[in-house]
Protein backbone atom coordinates (compact mmCIF):
# COMPACT_ATOMS: atom_id res chain seq x y z
CA UNK A 1 0.00 0.00 0.00
CA UNK A 2 1.56 3.31 -0.94
CA UNK A 3 1.60 5.61 1.98
CA UNK A 4 1.08 9.51 2.00
CA UNK A 5 4.47 10.38 2.29
CA UNK A 6 5.46 7.68 -0.96
CA UNK A 7 2.62 9.33 -3.04
CA UNK A 8 3.62 12.97 -2.34
CA UNK A 9 7.44 11.94 -3.44
CA UNK A 10 6.71 10.14 -6.10
CA UNK A 11 3.98 12.94 -7.10
CA UNK A 12 7.10 15.45 -6.69
CA UNK A 13 9.96 13.62 -8.37
CA UNK A 14 6.84 13.03 -11.86
CA UNK A 15 6.10 16.70 -11.89
CA UNK A 16 9.31 17.75 -13.17
CA UNK A 17 9.02 15.73 -16.18
CA UNK A 18 5.01 16.25 -16.28
CA UNK A 19 6.25 20.25 -17.59
CA UNK A 20 8.18 18.49 -20.34
CA UNK A 21 5.47 17.10 -21.35
CA UNK A 22 3.01 19.93 -21.59
CA UNK A 23 5.27 21.86 -22.53
CA UNK A 24 6.41 19.48 -25.68
CA UNK A 25 2.65 19.33 -26.75
CA UNK A 26 2.25 22.80 -26.62
CA UNK A 27 4.88 24.14 -27.60
CA UNK A 28 4.73 26.72 -25.21
CA UNK A 29 6.49 26.59 -21.50
CA UNK A 30 3.69 28.78 -20.21
CA UNK A 31 0.51 26.84 -21.45
CA UNK A 32 2.46 23.65 -20.66
CA UNK A 33 2.98 24.38 -17.25
CA UNK A 34 -0.42 25.64 -16.45
CA UNK A 35 -1.87 22.13 -17.32
CA UNK A 36 1.03 21.01 -15.30
CA UNK A 37 -0.23 22.87 -12.41
CA UNK A 38 -3.85 22.27 -13.03
CA UNK A 39 -3.06 18.00 -12.69
CA UNK A 40 -1.57 18.88 -9.23
CA UNK A 41 -4.54 21.00 -7.96
CA UNK A 42 -6.79 18.14 -9.37
CA UNK A 43 -4.62 15.37 -7.45
CA UNK A 44 -4.60 17.67 -4.11
CA UNK A 45 -8.07 17.70 -4.54
CA UNK A 46 -8.47 13.74 -5.02
CA UNK A 47 -6.19 11.60 -5.69
CA UNK A 48 -8.02 8.80 -6.10
CA UNK A 49 -7.30 8.19 -10.06
CA UNK A 50 -3.10 8.70 -9.65
CA UNK A 51 -3.47 6.51 -6.41
CA UNK A 52 -5.15 3.70 -8.38
CA UNK A 53 -3.11 3.70 -11.65
CA UNK A 54 -0.37 0.76 -11.87
CA UNK A 55 2.05 3.42 -10.96
CA UNK A 56 1.61 7.17 -9.38
CA UNK A 57 3.43 8.42 -11.89
CA UNK A 58 1.02 6.52 -14.68
CA UNK A 59 -1.28 8.09 -12.20
CA UNK A 60 -0.46 11.74 -12.85
CA UNK A 61 0.13 11.72 -16.31
CA UNK A 62 -3.55 10.15 -16.64
CA UNK A 63 -4.99 13.14 -14.50
CA UNK A 64 -3.06 15.44 -16.62
CA UNK A 65 -4.33 13.55 -20.14
CA UNK A 66 -8.15 13.91 -18.74
CA UNK A 67 -7.50 17.48 -18.71
CA UNK A 68 -6.08 18.05 -21.95
CA UNK A 69 -9.09 16.01 -23.22
CA UNK A 70 -11.38 18.09 -21.08
CA UNK A 71 -10.55 21.27 -22.62
CA UNK A 72 -10.45 20.23 -26.30
CA UNK A 73 -6.63 19.56 -26.56
CA UNK A 74 -6.74 22.92 -28.08
CA UNK A 75 -5.35 23.95 -31.41
CA UNK A 76 -5.76 27.55 -31.02
CA UNK A 77 -6.55 29.52 -34.15
CA UNK A 78 -5.77 33.14 -33.58
CA UNK A 79 -2.32 33.00 -34.47
CA UNK A 80 -0.25 34.49 -37.34
CA UNK A 81 2.34 33.98 -39.35
CA UNK A 82 4.56 31.24 -38.87
CA UNK A 83 2.67 29.90 -35.70
CA UNK A 84 -0.64 29.98 -37.26
CA UNK A 85 1.01 27.62 -39.99
CA UNK A 86 2.31 25.22 -37.44
CA UNK A 87 -1.41 25.42 -36.03
CA UNK A 88 -2.27 24.67 -38.82
CA UNK A 89 -0.62 21.36 -39.56
CA UNK A 90 -1.77 20.79 -36.10
CA UNK A 91 -5.29 20.87 -37.13
CA UNK A 92 -4.66 17.74 -39.60
CA UNK A 93 -3.38 15.59 -37.71
CA UNK A 94 -5.07 12.40 -36.53
CA UNK A 95 -6.47 12.47 -33.06
CA UNK A 96 -4.21 11.82 -29.76
CA UNK A 97 -1.23 11.05 -32.01
CA UNK A 98 1.33 13.45 -30.69
CA UNK A 99 -0.12 12.57 -27.38
CA UNK A 100 0.24 9.16 -27.63
CA UNK A 101 4.41 9.69 -29.45
CA UNK A 102 5.27 12.38 -26.69
CA UNK A 103 4.42 9.66 -23.86
CA UNK A 104 5.86 6.71 -25.54
CA UNK A 105 9.42 8.83 -26.84
CA UNK A 106 9.96 11.85 -25.00
CA UNK A 107 8.35 10.48 -21.67
CA UNK A 108 9.35 6.69 -22.20
CA UNK A 109 6.34 4.94 -21.08
CA UNK A 110 5.57 1.75 -22.64
CA UNK A 111 2.79 0.93 -24.84
CA UNK A 112 1.09 -0.28 -22.52
CA UNK A 113 1.21 2.55 -20.10
CA UNK A 114 0.40 5.04 -22.72
CA UNK A 115 -2.75 2.96 -23.10
CA UNK A 116 -3.40 3.11 -20.04
CA UNK A 117 -2.69 6.42 -19.83
CA UNK A 118 -4.99 7.78 -23.17
CA UNK A 119 -7.49 4.98 -21.54
CA UNK A 120 -7.49 3.24 -24.56
CA UNK A 121 -6.28 -0.37 -25.82
CA UNK A 122 -3.42 -1.11 -25.69
CA UNK A 123 -3.77 -1.99 -29.91
CA UNK A 124 -4.61 1.29 -30.47
CA UNK A 125 -1.72 3.14 -28.59
CA UNK A 126 0.61 0.98 -30.75
CA UNK A 127 -2.01 2.47 -33.99
CA UNK A 128 -1.65 5.79 -32.93
CA UNK A 129 2.18 5.44 -32.16
CA UNK A 130 2.88 4.58 -36.04
CA UNK A 131 0.77 6.66 -37.35
CA UNK A 132 2.15 9.59 -35.22
CA UNK A 133 5.58 9.18 -36.58
CA UNK A 134 4.24 8.92 -40.20
CA UNK A 135 2.37 11.87 -39.86
CA UNK A 136 4.52 14.52 -38.28
CA UNK A 137 8.20 13.50 -40.18
CA UNK A 138 5.86 13.67 -43.39
CA UNK A 139 4.25 16.71 -42.17
CA UNK A 140 7.45 19.62 -41.82
CA UNK A 141 11.33 20.00 -43.08
CA UNK A 142 13.19 22.32 -42.72
CA UNK A 143 17.05 23.61 -41.99
CA UNK A 144 18.38 22.43 -38.78
CA UNK A 145 21.67 23.82 -36.92
CA UNK A 146 23.36 21.46 -34.21
CA UNK A 147 25.27 23.06 -31.76
CA UNK A 148 27.23 20.03 -30.00
CA UNK A 149 30.70 19.69 -28.40
CA UNK A 150 31.27 15.94 -28.72
CA UNK A 151 32.24 14.51 -32.05
CA UNK A 152 30.42 11.28 -32.19
CA UNK A 153 27.25 12.70 -30.81
CA UNK A 154 27.19 15.96 -33.06
CA UNK A 155 27.47 13.02 -36.10
CA UNK A 156 24.68 10.80 -34.83
CA UNK A 157 22.49 13.78 -34.61
CA UNK A 158 23.47 15.11 -37.86
CA UNK A 159 22.40 11.54 -39.40
CA UNK A 160 19.14 11.02 -37.72
CA UNK A 161 17.95 14.89 -38.92
CA UNK A 162 19.53 14.46 -42.29
CA UNK A 163 17.60 10.60 -42.22
CA UNK A 164 14.17 12.84 -41.14
CA UNK A 165 14.65 14.75 -44.69
CA UNK A 166 16.04 17.73 -42.74
CA UNK A 167 19.07 19.62 -44.46
CA UNK A 168 21.85 20.14 -41.28
CA UNK A 169 23.39 23.70 -41.89
CA UNK A 170 26.32 23.38 -39.72
CA UNK A 171 27.92 21.74 -36.68
CA UNK A 172 29.14 24.19 -33.95
CA UNK A 173 31.22 23.50 -30.86
CA UNK A 174 31.06 26.57 -28.82
CA UNK A 175 28.98 29.85 -28.32
CA UNK A 176 31.28 31.58 -30.66
CA UNK A 177 30.54 29.19 -33.30
CA UNK A 178 27.00 28.47 -32.90
CA UNK A 179 26.61 32.37 -33.23
CA UNK A 180 28.70 32.64 -36.67
CA UNK A 181 26.78 30.03 -38.52
CA UNK A 182 24.03 30.72 -37.47
CA UNK A 183 24.52 34.24 -38.59
CA UNK A 184 25.57 32.94 -42.11
CA UNK A 185 23.46 30.13 -42.50
CA UNK A 186 19.94 30.92 -40.90
CA UNK A 187 18.18 27.45 -39.06
CA UNK A 188 14.46 27.02 -38.89
CA UNK A 189 15.45 24.63 -35.86
CA UNK A 190 18.26 24.83 -33.56
CA UNK A 191 19.20 21.48 -31.45
CA UNK A 192 21.55 22.43 -28.92
CA UNK A 193 23.78 20.76 -26.31
CA UNK A 194 23.84 23.00 -22.66
CA UNK A 195 27.69 22.30 -21.65
CA UNK A 196 29.64 23.20 -24.57
CA UNK A 197 33.88 22.64 -25.60
CA UNK A 198 34.77 25.72 -24.14
CA UNK A 199 33.14 25.24 -21.03
CA UNK A 200 30.38 28.28 -22.17
CA UNK A 201 26.52 27.88 -22.18
CA UNK A 202 24.45 26.23 -24.66
CA UNK A 203 21.71 28.40 -23.49
CA UNK A 204 23.86 31.49 -23.84
CA UNK A 205 24.32 30.94 -27.57
CA UNK A 206 21.20 29.82 -28.76
CA UNK A 207 19.47 33.30 -26.73
CA UNK A 208 22.15 35.58 -28.80
CA UNK A 209 21.19 33.46 -32.12
CA UNK A 210 17.28 34.07 -31.02
CA UNK A 211 18.38 37.94 -30.63
CA UNK A 212 20.06 38.52 -33.56
CA UNK A 213 18.12 36.20 -36.50
CA UNK A 214 14.54 36.28 -34.54
CA UNK A 215 12.22 33.40 -32.55
CA UNK A 216 12.52 29.85 -33.70
CA UNK A 217 11.91 26.07 -32.14
CA UNK A 218 14.81 25.05 -29.91
CA UNK A 219 15.52 21.53 -28.76
CA UNK A 220 17.72 21.70 -25.82
CA UNK A 221 19.64 18.30 -24.65
CA UNK A 222 20.81 17.70 -21.43
CA UNK A 223 22.17 15.01 -18.74
CA UNK A 224 20.53 17.06 -16.04
CA UNK A 225 16.87 18.05 -17.39
CA UNK A 226 15.27 18.58 -13.58
CA UNK A 227 17.37 21.67 -13.82
CA UNK A 228 15.38 23.08 -16.27
CA UNK A 229 12.04 21.68 -15.62
CA UNK A 230 11.68 24.19 -12.23
CA UNK A 231 9.15 26.10 -13.67
CA UNK A 232 10.74 29.35 -11.87
CA UNK A 233 12.10 31.04 -14.80
CA UNK A 234 12.10 31.00 -18.58
CA UNK A 235 12.80 27.49 -19.53
CA UNK A 236 12.85 25.40 -22.83
CA UNK A 237 9.40 23.78 -24.58
CA UNK A 238 11.62 21.23 -25.89
CA UNK A 239 14.04 18.95 -23.70
CA UNK A 240 15.83 15.55 -24.73
CA UNK A 241 17.77 13.73 -21.99
CA UNK A 242 20.76 12.57 -22.05
CA UNK A 243 21.59 9.74 -22.96
CA UNK A 244 18.90 9.65 -25.49
CA UNK A 245 17.55 7.40 -28.26
CA UNK A 246 17.09 7.59 -31.78
CA UNK A 247 13.45 7.71 -30.98
CA UNK A 248 13.51 10.72 -28.87
CA UNK A 249 15.04 12.83 -31.58
CA UNK A 250 13.09 12.16 -34.07
CA UNK A 251 10.19 12.66 -32.15
CA UNK A 252 11.22 15.99 -30.60
CA UNK A 253 12.58 17.46 -34.11
CA UNK A 254 9.06 16.69 -35.74
CA UNK A 255 7.15 18.21 -32.53
CA UNK A 256 9.58 21.58 -32.36
CA UNK A 257 9.32 21.93 -36.42
CA UNK A 258 5.20 22.83 -35.62
CA UNK A 259 6.11 25.68 -33.29
CA UNK A 260 7.86 28.94 -34.46
CA UNK A 261 9.26 30.29 -31.03
CA UNK A 262 10.87 29.42 -28.16
CA UNK A 263 11.39 31.43 -24.61
CA UNK A 264 14.38 33.60 -24.32
CA UNK A 265 15.86 31.47 -21.75
CA UNK A 266 18.20 31.96 -18.54
CA UNK A 267 21.72 30.41 -17.70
Amino acid sequence: MTTSVDFTTSVSTALPLLRRYGRALTGDQTTGDSYAAATLEAILEDRSVAEEASTVKIGVYKVFHSIWLSSGAPVEDKETGLRAAAQKHLSKLTANTREALLLHTIEEFSVSAVAEIMQIEQSEADHLITVARREMEDAVSGRVMIIEDEAIIAMDLENVVADMGHLVTGVARTRKEAVSLAAKDVPDLVLADIQLADNSSGIDAVNEILDAQGKRPVIFITAFPERLLTGERPEPAFLISKPYTEAQVRSAVSQAMFFSSTETLKA
